[in-house]
């Protein structure tokens, strides 16, 4: 997964937004003793940019985590799952992880739930499903939830479902990457017009970039590894 240099600029969040005390333990021994870090992206169609081909946040994310880890072999790729619901992708995540074999599952979810009105409960337990099923199978989780839109605010409530992603990441000890909070952020501080009826590709080529940005440095969070250690380790 190539992506283009496009460098994201500002975009900045407060530190909080960006850590965790939790830690990837599969990605840690991955890093250490193969030297690499294979990343699954399970997403749906805010993952992409239709108009620009791999200049969405999966393959920024790759093209980051490369820079900052030298010597690391890191590689993204991007299950797409449109118009799937987290009970339907759970479903099938174990054997999509058993055959991908990826260190780290980045599952994005909550919309097509939240524009369906699934029962928040529902959602909740097959949010569990999912996870339990990507650990068995060998893979670490980080939980991504909604993008935020003043716009779809209007049309849906995206509250249930932020709040049950919340719940069940502690239940489940996963790190929970807030791009709701993240977006939301940006849009209230001027750093992006999420308001814009017509946003238009190069503020979606920004966002992406930002997110991106964002993520890889709350992957490494989760490791606790300083990235300059893994020049040393054998």
């Amino acid at each position: 997964m190539a992506a283009p240099e496009v460098a994201s600029v500002g975009c900045e969040a407060p530190a909080y937004m960006l850590a965790t005390d939790l830690t990837l333990n599969r990605v840690v021994a991955s890093l250490k003793n193969d030297r690499k870090l294979d990343i699954l992206v399970i997403g749906s169609r805010s993952s992409t940019i239709s108009a620009a081909e791999n200049t969405g946040y999966p393959a920024r994310l790759q093209a980051l985590l490369r820079d900052k880890l030298p010597g690391v072999n890191v590689n993204v790729t991007l299950e797409m799952r449109m118009k799937r619901t987290a009970a339907e992708v759970a479903s099938g995540i174990s054997q999509l992880v058993t055959e991908r074999k990826p260190s780290l599952v980045i599952w994005q979810t909550g919309t097509y739930d939240a524009i369906r009105s699934i029962d928040p409960d529902d959602f909740r337990s097959a949010l569990g499903e999912g996870i339990e099923a990507s650990q068995k199978a060998g893979a670490d989780v980080i939980l991504m939830n909604l993008q935020y839109s003043p716009r779809t605010e209007t049309m849906i409530n995206p509250t249930p479902y932020l709040d049950n992603m919340r719940v069940v990441a502690q239940e489940h000890d996963v790190p929970l990457f807030d791009r709701f909070a993240l977006m939301r952020h940006w849009n209230e501080t001027g750093e992006f017009d999420l308001f814009s009826p017509a946003p238009g590709i190069d503020l979606a080529m920004r966002v992406h970039g930002c997110l991106a940005r964002a993520l890889s440095t709350f992957v490494l969070d989760a490791t606790h590894i300083n990235p300059s250690e893994l020049r040393t380790l054998r």
